[in-house]
């Protein structure tokens, strides 16, 4: 059987990173991490290099435009050729040009039952909205804010007493979980990317 090779960007600690590594760790696990990438010098590389990934850091503050930064993050992932490309806290948003030359291999988790409360607060805003629940979700990244097809998807429940920090502590297991599970079903064809590609570009 083929195995899913997988870039992961991050931005900060990297605790998606590390549960992917430790599934791909498991004896039978259909894919696995080639490179992890950066904007910027992240907590998260040491997770990587524990189980002997490459990392390439690119730090958005050292080019003129976004696009520029684009282009050259692209160059540095490209070279190792993965199938899939894991947006695992990357705080930036990708260029255009980026987004449509790696969707729709290109997958980002959310804390939030998208398409509710999506952008950077997702937790946040949940809380101040007063709802009973929100969720976690795995989309394909698209033109748009936290608005690409949903692979994935489950609601967690908001309790009493909850702050932005506890919430957000329970939302994160079930995002790993998520996004272990939709890496697995692209691995195995359960999940088939270009059906999506498929999708976005029809009239």
């Amino acid at each position: 059987m083929r195995v899913l090779t997988v870039a992961v960007l991050i931005s900060g600690t990297g605790s998606n990173l590390r549960a992917l590594l430790d599934a791909a760790a498991e004896p039978g696990f259909p894919a696995r991490v080639v490179v992890v990438g950066a904007d910027r010098q992240a907590d998260g590389f040491a997770h990587a290099e524990e189980f002997g990934i490459p990392t390439v850091m690119v730090p958005f503050r050292d080019f003129e435009t976004r696009e520029h930064w684009g282009a050259e993050l692209r160059r540095q992932i490209d070279v190792w050729t993965p199938d899939l490309v894991v947006l695992s806290g990357l705080m930036r948003l990708l260029p255009a040009d980026l987004v449509d030359a790696w969707a729709p291999a290109l997958i980002n988790t959310h804390p939030a039952f998208l398409p509710e409360f999506p952008g950077a607060h997702g937790v946040r805003d949940a809380l101040a909205a007063g709802v009973a629940e929100t969720g976690a979700s795995v989309i394909v990244v698209d033109g748009g804010v936290d608005t690409g097809p949903i692979l994935a998807q489950e609601r967690v429940p908001i309790v009493p007493g909850d702050t932005e920090h506890t919430l957000h502590e329970r939302i994160k297991p079930v995002e790993r979980r998520l996004l272990i599970d939709v890496v697995r079903a692209i691995a195995t064809g359960e999940i088939d990317l270009a059906s999506y590609a498929a999708a976005s570009d029809a009239p």
